[in-house]
C-alpha cells in the first residue's frame, strides 16, 4: 500500500487551521503557571525547612528553656558543650570531699555492755571491760515549744516630785502578742529562697515547730521585712552600677495577670533585682563593662563597654551544626572553646594571655567569618514565606550570626584581653533562674507591692549567699551593719 502523494504548493495544502493559535496561547498560560508553581513551592520548601528548624531546637543549641523540651528530653541535652577533658568522672585527686566527720564532743554518750561471754555463756559486768569501739549518729533534737519571752514595762514614781515614768518597750516588741524576730526570720526564708507556697509553708510550721499560722500573717511578716531592707537593696543596686564588671538579664513573670520584667544586675559578690512593666527600662548610671545576652536594648547604655555571652553563641552554632550543617559553624565553636580554655587557665594563674596569641585568635576568628560568609554568598536566595514582601531581604539564621559575629567583634572577644571579663553571661541566668523556679511552683504575683518585695527579699537573700553570710542571721541583722559589711571585690 502506497502513501499519498504530497502536496507540490502550499496552495495545495490548504489554510492553517486554528489550533495552531490556540495551543500556542495554552502553552504560554502553561508555562505561566509553572513558574507560579515554582514560586509556591520554593516558598513551601522554605517554610518547611524553617519549621523542620524549629522543630529541632532544644534548650541545648538555642535559648530555649530546659522546660520547653518536655517530658520526652532529648539526648543531645546531657551533652555539654565543652570539649571533653580527658579526666574520669567524679572527684579528682586531691579533692578534700564533704564526708561526714567524727567529733570530739558528742552531746550524748550510751554505753553498751555484753551481757553474757560467748565463749563459755558467764556473765559480765561493766566492771569487766577492758575497751570499746565508738560510732555516731547526727540527727535533729526533738521539736521543742515556742519559747515565749514576757517583756515587762515598769512604772516608777520618782520620789522628788511624785512624776510616774514608765520603761519604754524594746524597739522590736510593738503588740500585746507577737511572733519574734526568728520565726519571722525562718517564715521570709522558706517563702522567698525556698520558695514554699505559703498554705504549705503554713503547714510546715505547724508539723514541725507547732505554730500555727494564717497566709495574711506570713504575707505581713513577708512586707516587714522588705520594708526593713529597702535601704539594703538600694545600696546593693549603685554598688552594682558602679562595679567594674556586671552582669545584666532580664525575665518575664506575670503579676496581676498581666506580664511585667523582672531585671537582673548582678556580680560575683551582689544581686539586685526590679521589677518593671516595661521589659527596656534598665538600670541607670552605669558604669564600667556589661555582660549580656545581645539583646539590643543594651547597646542603648552610654558610657559603657559590652561583653557577650558566648554560651548563647555556642547554642546557636550547635543548632547551625545539627540542623544547619554548616561546617563553618563547627570551626568556630572548637575555636571559642580553646580560646575560653586558654582564657581560664590564664586567669588561674594569674596572669593576662600574650598579645600574639590573642593576636592568633583573632586571625583564626576573621577566617572563620570569611569562610561563613563564602559559603552563605554561595546559596539561592532566600524566598520569604511572609505575606508582607516590605523590608530588607531575609537571610538565613546562619548568615545572621556571622552578621552580629562580625560587627560585635570586640565584644565577642573581650574576655580574652580582659580577665575579668567572663567567657559567659551564666552568672546573671543563674540569678534570675528561681524567679522562673517561684513562678511554676506557686504562679505569679497578686500585686506590684508583693512582685517589688519578692526583689528587695531575693536581693538579700542571693547577696548573703555570695558574700557566705549565716542567712538567718542576715535576716535578723540591721540593714545598715549588713551595708557596712558588704564585700564588693
Amino acid at each position: 500500500m502506497s502513501l499519498p502523494p504530497q502536496p507540490d504548493s502550499p496552495a495545495e495544502a490548504g489554510p492553517i487551521p486554528d489550533n495552531t493559535a490556540r495551543l500556542e496561547s495554552l502553552i504560554s498560560a502553561l508555562q505561566t503557571q509553572i513558574v507560579q508553581q515554582q514560586t509556591v513551592i520554593a516558598a513551601l520548601q522554605a517554610r518547611n525547612a524553617e519549621l523542620e528548624r524549629q522543630l529541632g531546637l532544644n534548650s541545648g543549641n538555642s535559648g530555649k528553656p530546659p522546660s520547653s523540651d518536655g517530658l520526652k528530653k532529648k539526648s543531645a541535652r546531657t551533652n555539654s558543650l565543652r570539649e571533653r577533658s580527658g579526666k574520669k568522672p567524679g572527684g579528682q585527686k586531691g579533692h578534700p570531699g564533704k564526708t561526714l566527720s567524727r567529733t570530739g564532743t558528742p552531746d550524748a554518750t550510751i554505753d553498751h555492755f555484753p551481757e553474757t561471754c560467748i565463749g563459755c555463756g558467764g556473765a559480765l559486768t561493766e566492771a569487766m571491760a577492758t575497751g570499746h569501739a565508738a560510732r555516731q549518729v547526727f540527727d535533729l533534737p526533738e521539736p521543742q515549744p515556742l519559747i515565749v519571752t514576757e517583756h515587762r514595762a515598769h512604772a516608777c514614781r520618782c520620789a522628788n516630785c511624785g512624776t510616774e515614768t514608765r520603761a519604754a518597750f524594746p524597739e522590736e516588741v510593738t503588740a500585746p502578742v507577737q511572733y519574734g524576730a526568728r520565726i519571722a526570720a525562718v517564715v521570709v526564708y522558706l517563702l522567698h529562697y525556698q520558695l514554699l507556697p505559703e498554705k504549705r509553708l503554713a503547714a510546715l510550721m505547724a508539723d514541725l515547730f507547732g505554730v500555727n499560722l494564717v497566709t495574711a500573717t506570713i504575707a505581713g511578716m513577708s512586707r516587714t521585712c522588705a520594708a526593713r531592707f529597702q535601704g539594703f537593696a538600694a545600696a546593693v543596686r549603685d554598688q552594682v552600677a558602679a562595679a567594674p564588671v556586671k552582669h545584666m538579664d532580664e525575665t518575664g513573670f506575670r503579676i496581676g495577670g498581666k506580664t511585667q520584667w523582672l531585671h537582673i544586675a548582678s556580680t560575683i559578690w551582689l544581686t539586685f533585682y526590679r521589677v518593671s512593666p516595661k521589659r527596656g527600662s534598665l538600670l541607670g548610671n552605669v558604669l564600667g563593662i556589661v555582660v549580656h545576652d545581645h539583646w539590643k536594648p543594651y547597646y542603648s547604655l552610654k558610657g559603657v563597654l559590652h561583653a557577650l555571652c558566648n554560651a548563647h553563641h555556642l547554642r546557636e552554632l550547635q543548632a547551625l551544626v545539627e540542623i544547619e550543617k554548616e561546617d563553618w559553624a563547627r570551626r568556630m565553636q572548637t575555636l571559642l572553646r580553646r580560646a575560653c580554655h586558654a582564657a581560664n587557665l590564664a586567669r588561674e594563674q594569674g596572669v593576662t594571655l600574650s598579645p600574639g596569641f590573642i593576636a592568633l585568635i583573632e586571625r583564626c576568628y576573621d577566617a572563620v567569618l570569611t569562610e561563613g560568609f563564602a559559603f552563605h554568598e554561595a546559596q539561592p536566595a532566600l524566598i520569604s514565606t511572609a505575606r508582607k514582601r516590605r523590608g530588607r531581604v531575609p537571610r538565613r539564621t546562619g548568615h545572621n550570626l556571622l552578621l552580629r559575629l562580625r560587627v560585635r567583634r570586640m565584644d565577642v572577644l573581650r574576655f580574652l584581653s580582659d580577665p575579668a571579663v567572663p567567657f559567659t553571661n551564666n552568672l546573671a541566668e543563674r540569678d534570675g533562674r528561681m524567679t522562673k523556679l517561684r513562678q511554676k511552683i506557686s504562679g505569679g504575683f497578686r500585686s506590684v507591692d508583693g512582685a517589688e518585695d519578692f526583689a528587695v527579699i531575693r536581693s538579700l537573700l542571693s547577696t548573703a549567699r555570695k558574700q557566705g553570710w549565716d542567712i538567718l542571721q542576715a535576716l535578723t541583722s540591721r540593714p545598715d551593719h549588713l551595708i557596712a559589711e558588704l564585700q564588693i571585690a
